[in-house]
């Protein structure tokens, strides 16, 4: 991970849940390997499936110290939250850790190496802090290039956020690959560049710039492969994230998209109270809404939907799956469940359009 094999300390103090640790999440979920402890005094003594549903036996101990017991070398803060900024009761364990002359990753938008008492640290004791938001120098303006890109590109869009949007991507790339087809996952936050290995945090760039940074990613994503999976970010019905949601739709000018919702979620997540935020519009809206959107720099369709059920039981799960379904007139799934007819239906499209490009190039040769 991140330039070498790492036995992570994941700090998620007081927050070790499915919503609050979202990186921590996506890590325990597709690298748990890398994962020595969670580290929550409120939860010490149990595993990371106990709290979360993934992550198997890795163990959930008090503190930096039994982390350190377990074969940890590095620590991951655990949490990506709004405003991004380090919890002030965390920084002893940061502060800790450097100490030891550990790595120090951070997905905030707060920069910890730029903390005037934790770059002199790492400065002395070896340590390398990583801050993932970070942008990169490169400005570059987008210019619909991506729309003529002969690879299928698969944008997840959103109802709100931390719906499933890098999962739904992640787990399609895998059922693709599965089938032998040659797919990528382009990650655009710091859980999923965590996952890949690569990627830039776009919701850190310069506004001007987001649309040109994921055009580029997606052209290089789709030197090597077919399909491109580009996970989305935000949502265009939220009040605080629409802005990178549509630089990203017009950037990535994917000819295709899947609807991410969490089933039971009636309202957006936008203020202190989940309860009195905006309420979600009805999910046939929703997906009108992406492809009128889209249609401003390339036209798009919303082609299934990814339904995150984690939170309720496989008979509710089914039942709201075959409404959403009925609502939409499209194919929808729990892709940690089974990403499989999302995968199918992906794969016709792209088989779809590389028949109807021989076609075109078999009629331009007999024209010719």
């Amino acid at each position: 991970m991140l330039g070498r094999p790492r036995r992570l300390a994941i700090l998620a103090e007081a927050c070790f849940t499915r919503l609050a640790a979202k990186t921590a999440v996506g890590v325990l979920r597709y690298r748990p390997e890398e994962a020595a402890a969670v580290i929550d005094s409120t939860r010490a003594g149990t595993t990371a499936a106990d709290c979360i549903g993934a992550g198997g036996a890795v163990p959930v101990v008090a503190d930096l110290e039994a982390a350190a017991a377990r074969g940890a070398d590095s620590l991951l803060i655990g949490i990506a939250p709004q405003g991004g900024e380090l919890p002030a009761a965390w920084r002893a364990a940061v502060r800790a850790a450097l100490e030891r002359g550990w790595d120090v990753i951070a997905g905030l938008h707060a920069f910890l190496a730029d903390d005037p008492e934790f770059a002199p640290l790492a400065a002395r004791h070896g340590g390398r802090i990583l801050d993932l938001r970070r942008p990169p120098a490169e400005r570059p303006i987008a210019t619909a290039r991506a729309a003529a890109l002969d690879a299928l590109v698969v944008l997840t869009v959103g109802t709100d956020c931390n719906v499933g949007k890098m999962t739904a991507a992640i787990e399609i790339q895998r059922a693709l690959r599965a089938r032998g087809v040659a797919a990528a996952f382009v990650a655009t936050g710091q859980t999923g560049m965590l996952i890949a290995d690569r990627g830039v945090a776009v919701d850190a760039l310069v506004a001007d710039f987001v649309a040109g940074v994921m055009e580029r990613l997606v052209c290089e994503a789709a030197a090597d492969a077919d399909v491109v999976l580009v996970e989305g970010q935000g949502s265009l019905h939220h009040p605080g994230y629409a802005g990178v949601t549509l630089a990203m739709l017009h950037g990535a000018c994917p000819a295709a998209m899947i609807l991410c919702h969490e089933a039971g979620r009636t309202r957006i997540r936008a203020r202190t109270d989940p309860a009195s935020g905006p309420a979600i519009p009805p999910l046939a809206e929703v997906a009108r809404a992406y492809e009128t959107a889209a249609a401003w720099v390339h036209p798009s369709r919303v082609v299934g939907a990814a339904l995150n059920t984690s939170e309720i039981g496989p008979e509710a799960a089914h039942a709201a799956l075959e409404r959403a379904s009925a609502e939409l007139g499209l194919p929808v799934a729990d892709p940690v469940r089974n990403a499989a007819p999302l995968a199918e239906t992906i794969l016709g499209l792209h088989a779809g359009r590389a028949a109807a490009r021989a076609a075109a190039r078999g009629r331009r040769t007999e024209a010719s």
